[in-house]
């Protein structure tokens, strides 16, 4: 395979050439949501990078086992030891079973990631079907003296890992600036060092999340659920490791230190981290009124939004910006967003209506390579998306006449559009349908009375169709070959 993919690699900081531990086969692991509650869009955001990556890694041509899991237990309350259990508190509150929180919204992440196109994972664990591995590893890391034993509680013990190794090494931080920031934290009796993180839990009376262990009755830390269950599947040493930014420290930081205190080798050779989503230029949350459900996107039932908008347009709005940049969500750029896509489609529908000529005007093979050479850096779907539009500019001049294509030329363009839109970003053929295809639409029946105008020589009208047409953002050419139109920049 001649391979020219770059990465981003968090623990690096810079980017590397990819090759796969195992030729032409990835091993790729995303953390899941944890799920007690709606699936909100900065994970919506993170998945769907995911699944760039995903696509683009399978059209390429490599084998991927794509592992992304379910956290159903162990994830306590603030990403902390103490606490309790995020999913137990739900249940508690609503008066049910954990599970059926759990089922819940299971189905609705489910759910939100169909709407939005996304491929499923060719596995996707949950934690609690885990438990067995997750104990063994604990007792591989005591028995390594890496942890320690307190009151039927297991802690890693971040020091003495530190001594022969690097915590901190993936988020940047340094151990001793760690230590300095967490001294004054009093209520952390069982730990040896505030830095330790729990690897087992002794589950209080109340805790309805619990299991048997060596050490008693209790339930696994939440970062240990992912060093297991990626081992499994993936083995000790893999590919891909990804999440949020937000999972860098302490998630995948002890995630790093978990494997490798177990395993004794590094378990990821690249990490890759997506970034955060702002409103207006202001974070996302619900003290600020401004965290958005993606249902409500689609519906348009938020008090800021202007209107409803399509997943397929959602989509689209967040692969134009690169997935380790901040993205600014506002009615404008959704709008935007809404028109660019439709104008890409329509134009891809287009494709059947040109006549091949006896040569090329335009450089086919250059514009392809332009596209290519955009996703191996490091995936860079928004320099993608701007070449896909030179192309809708090469289909409307070739429909105006103003160029030609010859038919190799044509198949090649045809072949690349539908690929890298369709099964590369994941965009769905759902547009307002080109001139054409359906008579009934608003757009159709303009134009119908503007082509009787223009027979009857009253170009008056005519205009003033085209330019009412063209107030709205959608352009109208004429050509030889009939009348044609398509949303504007």
């Amino acid at each position: 395979m001649d391979l020219n993919l770059t990465v981003y690699n968090s623990l690096t900081r810079k980017k590397e050439p990819f090759c796969p531990i195992h030729k032409d086969n990835v091993g790729m692991y995303v953390c899941g949501p944890t799920v007690y509650s709606n699936v909100h869009l900065g994970n919506c955001r993170t998945f769907l990078s995911f699944d760039l990556i995903y696509r683009y890694l399978l059209h390429l041509g490599f084998k991927v086992r794509y592992v992304r899991n379910i956290t159903d237990v162990g994830h306590l309350e603030n990403d902390a030891d103490t606490g309790e259990d995020k999913i137990a508190k739900k249940a508690r509150l609503e008066q049910i079973e954990p599970m059926e929180v759990v089922q819940r919204y299971t189905v609705d992440f489910h759910e939100v990631l169909r709407r939005f196109n996304m491929l499923h994972p060719n596995i996707e664990p949950m934690a609690s079907g885990h438990i067995i591995e997750q104990i063994e590893m604990t007792k591989k890391i005591l028995d390594k003296g890496l942890a320690y034993e307190t009151n039927g509680s297991v802690y890693f013990n971040v020091e003495k890992y530190n001594k022969n190794a690097n915590y901190g090494a993936l988020s940047g931080r340094k151990i001793e600036d760690l230590i300095s920031g967490t001294r004054d934290l009093d209520n952390q009796g069982e730990k040896k060092n505030p830095l330790d993180f729990a690897l087992w839990k002794k589950a209080s009376p109340e805790h309805i999340m619990r299991w048997p262990s060596p050490w008693g009755i209790g339930f696994p830390g939440w970062h240990l659920e992912c060093s297991v269950m990626s081992s499994k599947y993936l083995g000790d040493s893999f590919d891909i490791h990804g999440g949020g930014m937000d999972l860098q420290f302490p998630h995948h930081e002890c995630e790093i230190a978990q494997c490798y205190a177990a395993n004794e080798v590094e378990p990821v050779k690249y990490w890759i981290h997506g970034n955060m989503l702002t409103f207006n230029g202001q974070r996302m949350s619900k003290s600020a009124g401004n965290s958005i459900l993606p249902d409500e996107l689609f519906s348009g039932e938020h008090k800021l939004l202007d209107q409803k908008y399509s997943p397929n347009t959602v989509r689209f709005f967040m692969l134009q910006a690169h997935y380790r940049s901040t993205l600014d969500i506002s009615n404008e750029a959704l709008k935007a967003a809404e028109k660019g896509v439709n104008r890409l489609i329509q134009g891809i529908q287009l494709l059947p209506k040109i006549q091949v000529g006896k040569e090329s005007t335009i450089d086919v093979g250059k514009w392809k390579e332009s596209c290519y050479i955009a996703m191996d850096d490091d995936f860079n779907s928004p320099i993608l998306i701007s070449h896909l539009f030179d192309s809708i500019k090469f289909i409307n001049n070739i429909l105006s006449g103003k160029a030609q294509i010859k038919k190799p030329d044509l198949d090649t363009l045809t072949t690349t559009l539908h690929e890298l839109a369709f099964d590369v970003l994941g965009l769905k053929q759902e547009a307002t349908p080109v001139a054409g295809n359906k008579t009934d639409d608003p757009v159709e029946l303009l134009l119908s009375l503007r082509k009787d105008a223009r027979k009857n020589n009253d170009f008056a009208l005519s205009d003033k169709i085209r330019d009412g047409l063209a107030g709205i953002g959608i352009a109208i050419k004429d050509s030889k070959e009939g009348t044609t139109w398509s949303y504007e920049n």
